[in-house]
């Protein structure tokens, strides 16, 4: 039996009355997957065979078709549809890329899914490969395409499906920054969520369609405001932002959210959850009922066999790599998004301090990590590989490079601009300090920055350290893009931060105050 967070019985009534054509439809909804096929610990990392065996564990794909199958049975009209970053996150992705969640996707009968920036991680290629073994579409409505070869008329921004006896239209967003975000590369333009979607809606509304469902990896925040801005939505699937939803503790908002007369949905990330949201239309196609709940995928879902079973024969090759034990931690090492992308984290003080570590003989004095690359957190006790890589999956390697004082403070206020978002440029640092007031107009918010002690020098050179991902500007970190003795080519992050829990075993994960918080 599923646990539910939350009852569907408080159906939201947003009209009077039900006219005897009503058409009723169950949307069930994934989003922010990153490759968790096996079951996950509380932290969201992996779990063990013993704790999945104690029920401990939460999600896996063997218990996410388990959930989908029950749900389907709940309702004699659904459809099953994803928000988006089904790539990137643990050995799997790095070892298979794309076609594992393929496989999976079109066995668990998916109608659709929209782009999200993880899957341009590794260029239009990936995505191609991709979109070549899904069995249905994904979309993407906010960009143009067309000078892409890979892409260019086989990414639709919209497409329409039928579903018990009528037409639902589906448009794909993904976010406008994805050019920071991952590596679409030069030949794609990403353009205004809202705009491109009214786009859209215009389009399905002249053929017809009124029934309009917007699948967006675009955050929470983002999703409110495409819905105020649009006309002619009825539904906004939600990803990127991981925001849970419901009357639980820690939900960001109500399931649904509604703004104007559209429902905003969203099932938190990595197959924790599965999005059930209840709908019902008119005749006209106006949205008179909303209601539902993300179920909790927990260890009292049994697991399908046969799913077990395949994962553990496409885990054979990994076995290896990620059962080596590396290092132990005497705590728990927190690497939860919501934290370290406010605030200074344990896992963000142990990358930035194995960063710096690494080329402290090189006359490097900075570290600077962005949050968005701490994936999850790690358990105490024996730390494998695994774990390690689960935590910093991109294979991104360090760099090095000088800039001047004035660019580190400038690096500073892009990594805090968006932290009330809850964005991945949050900088986790070592070797500097620094002082946020989040209240301050973005651009302001940074004071009080010290090096080694000392009060940083706008006009002096400093040698820093970050990875080859941020040195390239991503996450909004252009000032990095010239800088001068870069270098992009050191080490995997991952390698060098296993290195240091290693040499400081038992490693005893702290916060120093490095960052302080107004």
């Amino acid at each position: 039996m599923i646990s539910r967070i939350m009852t569907t019985t408080c159906a939201l009534a947003l009209t009077a009355g039900a006219a005897a054509a009503d058409y009723s439809l169950t949307i069930l909804h994934t989003n922010d997957f990153h490759a968790r096929f096996e079951p996950i610990s509380k932290y969201d990392s992996g779990c063990s065979s013993e704790d999945n065996a104690a029920g401990e564990c939460f999600g896996g794909t063997a218990r996410l078709i388990t959930a989908v199958a029950d749900a389907r049975a709940r309702s004699n009209n659904s459809i099953l549809v994803d928000g988006g970053d089904q790539f990137q996150g643990t050995l799997f992705y790095t070892y298979y890329k794309g076609a594992m969640a393929a496989e999976f996707m079109n066995q668990l009968g998916y109608d659709a899914m929209t782009v999200g920036n993880h899957e341009f991680d590794d260029g239009p290629e990936v995505l191609r490969g991709f979109m070549d073994s899904l069995d249905f579409p994904i979309l993407m409505s906010n960009a143009d395409v067309s000078g892409e070869p890979l892409l260019a008329d086989v990414l639709m921004k919209s497409t329409v499906i039928e579903q018990g006896g009528e037409q639902i239209g589906l448009i794909g967003l993904t976010p406008q920054d994805t050019d920071e975000l991952a590596s679409p590369g030069d030949n794609i333009i990403f353009t205004d969520p809202s705009e491109a979607v009214q786009g859209e809606v215009d389009k399905l509304t002249e053929d017809g369609v009124n029934k309009i469902i917007v699948l967006s990896h675009s955050g929470y925040v983002v999703d409110q405001l495409v819905a105020a801005n649009t006309t002619g939505v009825d539904v906004i699937v939600g990803g990127h932002s991981n925001t849970l939803l419901g009357d639980m503790d820690g939900a960001a908002g109500s399931y649904p959210t509604m703004v104007g007369d559209t429902a905003i949905v969203q099932a938190y990330a990595y197959g924790k959850f599965l999005g059930e949201l209840n709908v019902t239309f008119d005749d006209a196609g106006v949205l008179t009922e909303a209601a539902g709940a993300p179920l909790l995928i927990d260890g009292t879902v049994a697991e399908d066999a046969n799913a077990v079973a395949r994962i553990a024969e496409l885990a054979e090759p990994l076995e290896e790599i990620r059962n080596k034990v590396v290092a132990v931690a005497a705590e728990a090492i927190e690497g939860n998004r919501d934290v370290c992308r406010a605030m200074e984290c344990s896992g963000g003080n142990l990358i930035a301090d194995a960063m710096l570590d690494r080329v402290a003989d090189q006359g490097v004095s900075i570290a600077i990590a962005n949050s968005g690359g701490i994936r999850a957190s790690i358990d105490a006790g024996d730390v494998t590989m695994g774990e390690v890589l689960t935590v910093l999956p991109f294979q991104n390697t360090l760099s090095t490079f000088s800039v001047t004082g004035e660019t580190v403070v400038a690096a500073l206020e892009n990594g805090v601009s968006q932290i009330e978002e809850g964005a991945g440029r949050f900088p986790q640092v070592a070797g500097i300090t620094f002082t946020v007031d989040a209240s301050a107009e973005a651009g302001s918010r940074v004071s009080d920055v010290m090096v080694g002690g000392e009060a940083i020098d706008l006009a002096a050179t400093y040698g820093l350290v970050s990875n080859n991902y941020v040195r390239n500007g991503g996450d909004g970190y252009a000032m990095f893009k010239d800088a001068s003795d870069a270098y992009d080519f050191g080490p995997d992050l991952a390698d060098v931060t296993a290195e240091y829990l290693a040499e400081n075993a038992p490693y005893a994960p702290y916060t120093d105050g490095r960052i302080t918080l107004k």
